[in-house]
């Protein structure tokens, strides 16, 4: 006699990660327009000539610089919850344990294989999703560091409204990308590439939560709207 199954409700994100991701989504929307623009201004022939045009660009950098500055503070919330939520903690699954790396191998198989072996539970994250996220979470700290780097060269003698330890503080910990990139235009290349390189894993993110609310049919790409997914299980 077969078992039956029932759905079962769980938990997969807080309140506070659901408002981090839309903020972050948002966030990256206006950090791409502008920085865009702040490379090559796009879209200045498409504003009416008037006495205020010439403050186009700095509009475009004060946002870009608010953006990452929102950035900033959600990248340590985010790192404080990677480490000591209580409601899930992320570090645990990519630690190089045994059961890390199998789990990681079988949700490697079971996306390559379009579902025709799951030997995982799915109820929680997985070590392959959370090394994805992983990966996202270096590149956006690049992004910054990159960014803030850039931003600190136009401090002229190195004042700013605030004092001048904002730019020594800035020069301490971003003066590493002069020297990995050969300099202010290497800094500026690799700020740019990068961008792509996020673009490229955001495609990627929405294509596998699609894929996985498709094949898997537990509604996991509600999580980010009511913080819930449903499974089957046994009863």
């Amino acid at each position: 006699m077969s078992n039956k199954l029932k759905i079962k409700e769980v938990s997969r994100m807080s309140v506070t990660m659901r408002f981090i991701h839309l903020f972050t989504a948002l966030c990256m929307v206006g950090a791409v327009v502008t920085g865009l623009y702040i490379g090559h201004p796009y879209y200045q022939t498409l504003i009416a000539e008037t006495a205020v045009d010439k403050y186009v660009m700095a509009w475009n950098r004060w946002i870009h610089l608010m953006i990452a500055i929102i950035f900033d503070v959600t990248s340590i919330v985010i790192g404080y919850l990677y480490l000591f939520s209580r409601f899930e903690k992320p570090y645990k699954r990519i630690l190089p344990t045994k059961r890390n790396f199998i789990e990681f191998c079988e949700v490697f198989f079971n996306l390559f294989t379009f579902n025709r072996r799951k030997k995982f539970s799915s109820e929680y994250s997985d070590s392959y999703n959370i090394v994805f996220f992983t990966v996202f979470h270096a590149l956006i700290l690049f992004m910054l560091f990159s960014g803030l780097q850039l931003y600190v060269q136009g401090l002229t003698a190195n004042q700013s409204s605030i004092g001048s330890w904002w730019p020594i503080m800035l020069h301490l910990v971003t003066n590493w990308t002069l020297y990995v990139f050969g300099g202010n235009m290497g800094v500026r290349i690799a700020h740019h590439i990068c961008m792509y390189f996020i673009l490229v894993w955001v495609m990627c993110h929405i294509y596998y939560e699609i894929w996985r609310t498709i094949y898997w049919q537990e509604g996991d790409i509600a999580i980010v709207v009511g913080g819930k997914k449903y499974i089957k299980v046994e009863e």
